[in-house]
């Protein structure tokens, strides 16, 4: 396995030339004319911001855009157009989709590395793999990240699992991530605590939780363990992301002090008991609609089918028989309107009670749901459930890139790292536009996504 892994990262770091970042660049860019959502709730509808060395260096009106100039730098015109900051998504599962095969057999560092290129060709600057990625396999791909060793990206970031034996993951991602031994079985607080230690040890900020017992097909974890997990955790300053979809299991972890609440209640409206709950902790709260949604290439609009194999479109297309975490074009399943009227409740009342929405996709479990698409799936559901625009933004960027530490990421401002986007229409006035993305800068570096759509299409055409 490991001559394997080393056979697919050397290829990996092999085509890294194709898609460097441009060694002819200039070392400063005033970019001037565009709407600015800054990330934190603030706009600047004429703008002009300076990006030196890869940072922003000065934000302000298009008025500024001349003194910004007598620093050397040269112009980019972005009148007509909206920059935002790169979205952050603080959940997904990388590695295993491989959009004409599924499992652990995918789970290499180049197909890591893809799917952080998925997410950057739709905007994505920075994404977080949660409870599924093999721990030393990722160390290294951070490791090579930070070093500037390969392509341009997506940031990575990624924790581990912990799970009762045979619990965890849906049944989809459990056959993989058991194959690869990735998830910390526990069944005592002392196993527990000793798997947070070992994490700790490696300086592995966040850890994740399966509460869920699968409607009763499932062991479930007992409280003793998951509280033992949070206290020893908060003891190394770790923050523990827990799944949690029902009602009783929601106000469990809440109240024992986990960080990040992943999933809606399902099937139940939420109560006052929860919503006290949620007022006194404030927990992080990554929402994962879109996964149960209808496939966004049934739509037939080209955003969500042009970096996948025509093939798969196809086949997905052509599914009509809804199953669980299978992507279908048919009619809704029979449970569909109870969902929406659930999530209806369920979501403006989370809001009301203080939770730090964030964005997150659960995105890797099936290619009707991928990277980058998801992201913007989800920005639009949150409208749709009654989010303003501008707050949907802020929870996709500055409010993630809050949670995973990451201080130079999350707004166009002073100091932070050029990772931001160019939309052609503004997504204040319709969230979908979003999806009309111009162009992707990370690292102040315009990404060239001409090339990676040449890539992936070439793939395509040639399985």
């Amino acid at each position: 396995m490991k001559k394997v892994l080393l056979v697919a990262w050397m290829a990996a770091l092999a085509g890294a030339a194709i898609f460097s970042q441009s060694r002819g660049a200039p070392q400063a860019v005033v970019y001037s004319g565009a709407r600015l959502i800054a990330g934190d709730g603030s706009v600047v509808e004429a703008s002009a911001f300076l990006v030196e060395n890869g940072r922003i260096a000065s934000v302000g009106p298009k008025e500024r855009a001349d003194a910004f100039m007598s620093r050397g730098a040269t112009r980019v015109d972005l009148t007509g157009k909206t920059v935002m900051p790169a979205l952050v998504n603080v959940h997904v599962h990388i590695g295993y989709e491989g959009y004409t095969t599924w499992g652990a057999e995918n789970h290499t560092p180049q197909n890591v590395l893809d799917h952080l290129q998925r997410e950057a060709f739709y905007g994505v600057g920075a994404t977080q793999s949660v409870g599924s990625s093999p721990v030393e396999q990722s160390l290294q791909i951070q490791k090579d990240q930070r070093a500037g060793k390969l392509p341009p990206s997506a940031r990575f970031f990624f924790m581990p699992g912990m799970a009762p034996p045979n619990g965890g993951p849906d049944a989809v991602l459990r056959v993989a991530t058991s194959q690869l031994h990735v998830i910390n079985e526990v069944s005592t607080p002392d196993e527990a605590r000793a798997a947070v230690r070992r994490m700790a040890a490696q300086t592995i900020p966040q850890v994740k939780i399966w509460v869920d017992d699968r409607r009763g097909t499932y062991p479930k974890m007992t409280p003793e363990v998951y509280t033992a997990i949070i206290d020893e955790a908060h003891k190394h300053r770790m923050l523990v992301n827990a799944h949690a979809t029902t009602l009783p299991d929601q106000k469990a972890v809440v109240r024992a002090g986990v960080d990040v609440l992943v999933h809606m209640v399902q099937g139940d409206k939420i109560d006052e008991e929860l919503v006290a709950v949620l007022r006194e902790k404030r927990p992080y709260w990554a929402t994962v609609i879109g996964l149960g949604d209808r496939p966004g290439v049934c739509s037939d609009d080209p955003f969500f089918e042009e970096a996948l194999p025509a093939s798969l479109v196809s086949t997905i297309r052509a599914t009509k028989e809804a199953r669980p975490l299978a992507p279908s074009c048919g009619p809704p399943s029979p449970n569909a309107a109870r969902r929406e009227e659930i999530m209806a409740y369920n979501f403006p009342k989370m809001i009301a009670a203080g939770v730090r929405l964030v964005l997150g996709t659960d995105t890797g479990i099936h290619p009707g749901h991928t990277f980058g698409t998801g992201d913007h799936v989800e920005l639009a559901r949150w409208v749709q459930l009654g989010l303003s625009p501008g707050d949907a933004i802020v929870a996709a960027t500055s409010r993630p890139a809050e949670l995973l530490g990451i201080k130079d990421m999350g707004t166009v401002a002073p100091g932070k790292s050029a990772d931001f986007v160019v939309l052609d229409a503004n997504p204040l006035e319709d969230i979908h536009n979003t999806r009309k993305i111009s162009a992707v800068y990370l690292r102040g570096q315009k990404l060239d996504r001409a090339a990676l759509l040449a890539k992936w299409q070439h793939r395509s055409t040639a399985q």
